[in-house]
């Protein structure tokens, strides 16, 4: 049997499996299990026991579970009440006033929580109600959060950088400091954009609040202001090469413990809730990496990378038109898997391809992490239309046409990417040779 017939195979009871509802990382693990013990003559049993522990020992991988805590605690130390009163002031007097909220808070929450959903059910939780009753378009109102929660991935730290890091054998530090550039780039495109429409519905945009003085700005936003300054510290410290990962996050953790119990969101139930909360979330991203390691472990015996790398070079695609299918793929495979999935699911058939092709593996890691952005906002599986179809009560179809827009300037953002790619690679060059 030809290897492409293999491969087939392998997809169709990958697929099977996912639409019975078996839990990703397992499904991940039998489709390995049966591609070693069928298709080769490898020892399945020995090398599931080997790369299950190879896999969940290293340094790395401790700066998940450590990232997702710090966010779980903020999640509940009242940022989200905060989050609107801190930064409507601010940003009140900008064309389109104050949706521009959701950009921008959806930016901070990004490096709060690490995750697309979260980061828009936290800034959407306050922020639809508050616009809504101010009589800014729903329309916009929902558009702007569900692209701007898709930063959630891009900004560091992020929990995919490190999942694309670990699959990737690639630096979580210089990840982290890549993707800054590109998600104040995808914010000031949303931030534009939103400026461009209202200035052509001038009708759907309210007038401004009263002016306040810099005195009072900074009173409102001084439960927020904290928390700002603990993201910064913490991605300050891994740039000046003062901290790893994960120490960095083990800093984050202790800061958001301290500002917790600062504000007085500091219990033993939240305590015990926030850890426990991080703890599914963390078991439930390694079972996907591990799963995906020993899939790719079943994946080399046979020879299916390379015989697909081989296919894809035979087909003579200059570097712009393998970004282009790649980019068409991972948007089709966003429509049914989550992002943590598609990215240890494809990494070790997709990376040797686009470094072969010349592209750096740091950039194409943020590339990746953009074009995942954009598998969050396509229905049936976008996780934030989900979000936002719950909390709006509006039909799919309207939070889906809403997010349109946001969606095309996600795609403008993986051509400026391509085009420029010192947008993610500066930073971190210049980071190593400091």
């Amino acid at each position: 049997m030809d290897i492409l017939t293999i491969t087939a195979i392998l997809g169709a009871i990958l697929l099977l499996l996912l639409a019975g509802g078996l839990w990703i990382g397992a499904t991940l693990m039998v489709v390995g299990y049966i591609a070693l013990d069928i298709f080769s003559p490898a020892p399945a049993g020995s090398l599931l026991a080997t790369t299950l522990w190879d896999h969940s020992w290293g340094w790395a991988l401790t700066a998940l579970p450590l990232f997702v805590w710090m966010g779980e605690i903020l999640f509940r130390a009242r940022l989200s009440e905060d989050m609107f009163a801190g930064l409507a002031p601010w940003l009140d007097r900008l064309p389109g006033r104050l949706l521009h909220v959701n950009i921008v808070g959806c930016g901070v929450m990004a490096a709060v929580a690490g995750s697309s959903a979260v980061t828009a059910a936290t800034v959407g939780r306050m922020s639809l109600p508050e616009l809504k009753s101010r009589g800014y378009s729903e329309t916009m109102a929902i558009g702007t959060l569900a692209g701007s929660g898709t930063l959630g991935l891009l900004i560091p730290p992020s929990i995919m950088m490190i999942v694309y890091g670990i699959s990737a054998q690639q630096s979580i530090s210089r990840l982290f400091i890549a993707g800054i550039v590109p998600g104040l780039l995808i914010m000031g495109l949303f931030m534009g954009y939103v400026m461009i429409w209202s200035a052509f519905n001038r009708d759907k945009v309210p007038a401004a609040a009263e002016r306040l003085p810099l005195v009072e700005k900074l009173r409102r936003s001084r439960r927020l202001i904290p928390v700002m300054l603990l993201i910064f510290a913490v991605i300050g410290s891994i740039y000046g090469g003062y901290a790893t990962p994960t120490e960095a996050a083990t800093l984050g953790v202790f800061g958001a413990l301290g500002l917790a119990a600062l504000s007085g969101a500091l219990s033993w139930h939240t305590f015990t809730e926030s850890l426990l909360a991080a703890t599914r979330t963390s078991c439930m991203i390694i079972a996907i990496i591990l799963g995906a390691a020993f899939l790719s472990v079943g994946m080399a015996f046979l020879g299916i990378p390379v015989t697909l790398a081989e296919w894809v070079s035979g087909l003579g695609l200059s570097p712009s038109m393998l970004l282009a299918l790649l980019t068409l793929i991972y948007v089709v495979l966003g429509c049914f898997l989550e992002g943590a999935s598609m990215i240890v699911l494809t990494t070790s058939v997709a990376l040797p391809m686009v470094v072969a092709a010349g592209f750096d593996p740091i950039w194409f890691g943020i590339y990746l992490i953009v074009v995942v952005e954009m598998a969050q906002l396509t229905p049936p599986v976008g996780f934030n239309l989900f979000v936002l179809h719950g909390m709006s009560g509006r039909d799919m179809w309207t939070v889906t046409r809403a997010s349109l827009p946001f969606f095309a300037l996600l795609v403008l953002g993986v051509v400026l990417l391509a085009i420029f790619p010192g947008l993610a690679t500066y930073l971190p060059d210049l980071m190593l040779s400091r």
